[in-house]
């Protein structure tokens, strides 16, 4: 009979064990990760909405990593007043000052300044296209990051001025349809991050669209105008007077769906109206891509915007 045996194990072969047993997890973690990342690409086989390449990570939002990095914010110089690119050469201000574009110089915008992160071209485009119009919400995160960094980009003109966001509605019958309003979502997204440490309240439902306006596609600037004109009001007046707003939307075209917004407001008692949207149409783009184009289509394109 094996009476009173007592097994004694070395304390230090027990910090040993457990030594190598930390240097081990990482590696079996990651081999674990690796597994289960094939496993998802194997069972439910995707590609990248916007360049169709394979996807090969598990994630809500179904673009690759190259086509996420591929987007950029606005390179050069832009006007002080409304984010357009500038041509520097062209555009230099006598005695100083605000280096702003020809158009803000001759009529100051509503608003007292608007900014975007990038384009309203290539993957950042294609990206606001899944959110809006193929209902991938996910993407909504990743236009939230963007936008947050445009708002702490604005934060030192805030003169220490908390601003109350206002998100650019939609017209009831197009919530329905859509079933969701993508600025209001894209802006909560990046309230979440605290831009420039600023905690910001939306007030998603004080503006509200009147009348729907249809698409402003080919229209000149001044139809566009005209096409907006009456669209807004506000619901709470009392909620925003003698607030400052940052004005928040998807992409800033030719600020006309903004500018009547921003005089909404202004009517209402606000100060000051901020603007901030994920991109914005570059005239200066679509200049080149009228001198670039062919003849013909040269002349489809003048018509278009004629």
């Amino acid at each position: 009979m094996r009476v009173g045996w007592r097994i004694v194990f070395s304390s230090s072969e027990d910090l040993t064990r457990a030594s190598r047993a930390k240097v081990a997890e990482p590696a079996f973690v990651s081999w674990v990760s690796a597994a289960a990342e094939s496993l998802f690409a194997t069972l439910f086989p995707a590609d990248c909405r916007l360049c169709g390449a394979p996807l090969v990570k598990i994630s809500r939002l179904p673009v690759c990593e190259d086509c996420l990095t591929a987007v950029k914010p606005v390179e050069g110089i832009v006007c002080a007043k409304c984010g357009e690119r500038l041509a520097i050469q062209s555009h230099l201000p006598e005695g100083g000052g605000l280096l702003c574009c020809s158009d803000c110089r001759q009529e100051p915008p509503v608003f007292a300044k608007a900014l975007a992160y990038g384009s309203y071209s290539g993957g950042l485009r294609d990206l606001i296209h899944l959110l809006k119009y193929q209902q991938v919400k996910p993407a909504a995160a990743v236009l939230g990051r963007m936008l947050a960094e445009v708002i702490e980009e604005l934060a030192p003109s805030l003169d220490g001025i908390v601003p109350v966001i206002v998100p650019v509605p939609l017209h009831p019958s197009k919530l329905r349809q859509r079933g969701f309003n993508q600025s209001e979502m894209i802006a909560a997204a990046a309230a979440k991050l605290k831009p420039g440490g600023l905690e910001l309240a939306i007030r998603a439902h004080l503006l509200e669209r009147r009348r729907p306006t249809g698409s402003q596609t080919g229209l000149s600037e001044h139809q566009r105008q005209e096409n907006m004109r009456g669209a807004f009001s506000l619901s709470r007046p009392d909620e925003v007077d003698g607030c400052d707003v940052l004005l928040v939307d998807d992409v800033f075209t030719t600020g006309a769906t903004v500018s009547e917004c921003a005089r909404v407001l202004r009517r209402a008692g606000v100060p000051r109206v901020w603007v901030a949207t994920v991109a914005r149409t570059m005239k200066t783009e679509v200049v080149h891509a009228v001198l670039r184009a062919e003849p013909d289509e040269e002349m489809q394109s003048m018509a278009a915007h004629g």
